[in-house]
């Protein structure tokens, strides 16, 4: 029999695209194939995402697309969708397995067991049993290759879980309390990839400023002043080959002046740090449970922009919340403008059963929903611009990442260290430039929020 071919698909968070890559190397390790989702796999893994009722949709097409490429193919659910309607999915003749979060280390094991158990042939025929292990050994795995762009840059979880229960948010529920890894086992998996060529990492976690609360005994990260995450990030500075080191999402909370000015005396620490707002006004924060208010937020920024020249802050809102009136949703608007975020990430509100916002009253309808959310994107995108037209004539320094082609001309593009993506034309660069840093100068903004460069 040939070797077990074996397709990936990943939804929603950074932790998740993590979780998948982890899982994808045991089985390569373990001598399958890993090949495109589109592909005629023997198996199907979606990791899926409950976030909101659009990740949900996504989740579950994707489940019925694996069955309808390969009838025969083993199709499994995992991740947070999977976790909130396990019996629902047990049920659905397109999904074989579902796998809760509680399990999902062990999710190398499972699926080896149900796929062998599925194709068991005759003693007297070969299966893959045989040459593949069913116990894999999560832990152990090096991920050379869990990142988005080739070599150049690798997520990596250093918590789970969350214990703030905001009011529309179901991942408490379905990702569990907080657990925070060792500090030790995040060093060795940041050496491996070092090793590998990876040259930025980026610290990733469901909610990232708790971590350590667990191992501390304090309550909560406030007590903690952020000092894990400013440790670990000056222990993996010390690693050789790591250029780069970025936060993945922040509660404002974290950013005090100690934090702040323990990570800005960590070269290596990227001016880019992602927010998250959801309200700019006081009302709606409150009923979110988002515990800080507009002016708390405001006196964060103002700490990193003290200690960072034009750091990018980015962020996230959300539109609609119920209750959300057009005054209220008029102050978001002003304060976005008025903290000049270098990106924002807009989300229309999503109603998510068993959560509090879900029982509240003054529900805002779709059409009013959508048409916020298209005021908020067009507002962010003039920040956006704004934010990186500052940067033309400055030279700049690029992690190269890939070479693409525009209008017949090829360029390689890559972002510097305020995550903007810059782009150089290729021409008469010989040898392969990737995971390369390089000067560049911008010269004007270019297609899809680049900015064109020329070369030092």
């Amino acid at each position: 029999m040939s070797c077990l071919n074996i397709a990936f698909m990943t939804l929603g968070c950074k932790v998740n695209y993590y979780e998948t890559s982890k899982l994808s190397a045991e089985f390569e390790m373990a001598g399958a194939n890993i090949v495109s989702f589109e592909s005629v796999a023997d198996i199907y893994v979606v990791n899926t995402c409950t976030v909101t009722n659009i990740a949900d949709r996504k989740s579950r097409k994707m489940l019925h697309r694996a069955k309808r490429l390969n009838e025969n193919a083993l199709v499994v659910a995992m991740g947070c969708f999977a976790e909130a309607n396990k019996e629902s999915l047990a049920e659905s003749e397109s999904i074989d397995l579902v796998i809760g979060n509680d399990r999902k280390n062990d999710a190398y094991g499972i699926i080896m067991e149900n796929y062998f158990d599925m194709t068991t042939v005759g003693s007297g025929e070969k299966t893959e049993r045989e040459n593949m292990s069913i116990s894999g050994n999560n832990d152990s795995v090096k991920l050379n290759e869990h990142d988005e762009n080739g070599r150049t840059r690798a997520y990596v979880k250093i918590q789970d879980g969350c214990n703030q229960f905001c009011s529309y948010c179901k991942i408490p529920y379905v990702r569990g309390r907080l657990k925070s890894r060792i500090g030790t086992d995040v060093s060795d998996e940041v050496k491996s990839l070092a090793e590998s060529g990876c040259r930025e990492i980026v610290l990733t976690g469901i909610h990232l400023s708790s971590y350590g609360v667990d191992r501390s005994g304090c309550k909560s990260f406030v007590e903690l002043g952020g000092e894990p995450v400013a440790g670990l990030a000056s222990e993996l500075a010390g690693i050789s080959g790591i250029e780069r080191i970025r936060f993945g999402s922040l509660e404002p909370r974290i950013i005090t002046e100690e934090f702040v000015r323990a990570i800005s005396g960590n070269i290596k620490v990227c001016p880019h740090f992602h927010l998250s707002l959801q309200s700019g006004c006081d009302k709606t924060l409150a009923a979110m449970n988002r515990k800080y208010t507009v002016d708390d937020y405001r006196k964060a920024c103002g700490i990193l922009r003290k200690y960072y020249d034009r750091p990018a802050i980015t962020t996230d809102v959300i539109v609609g919340f119920p209750g959300e009136t057009d005054g209220d949703f008029e102050q978001s608007m002003r304060f976005v403008k008025e903290i000049g975020f270098s990106d924002i990430h807009v989300f229309k509100y999503s109603k998510r059963d068993g959560t509090r916002a879900a029982n509240m009253e003054g529900g805002v309808p779709e059409s009013v929903k959508h048409e916020r959310s298209r005021l908020l994107i067009e507002a962010g995108r003039e920040l956006t611009e704004i934010y990186n037209r500052s940067f033309i004539g400055q030279k700049q320094l690029c992690l190269v990442e890939e070479k693409i082609t525009v209008g017949g001309t090829d360029y390689y593009t890559g972002h510097n260290e305020r995550y903007i993506k810059l782009i150089f034309d290729a021409c008469g660069m010989s040898g392969d430039m990737e995971n390369q840093l390089l000067e560049v100068v911008p010269s004007e903004t270019f297609d899809g929020g680049m900015l064109l460069c020329g070369r030092l």
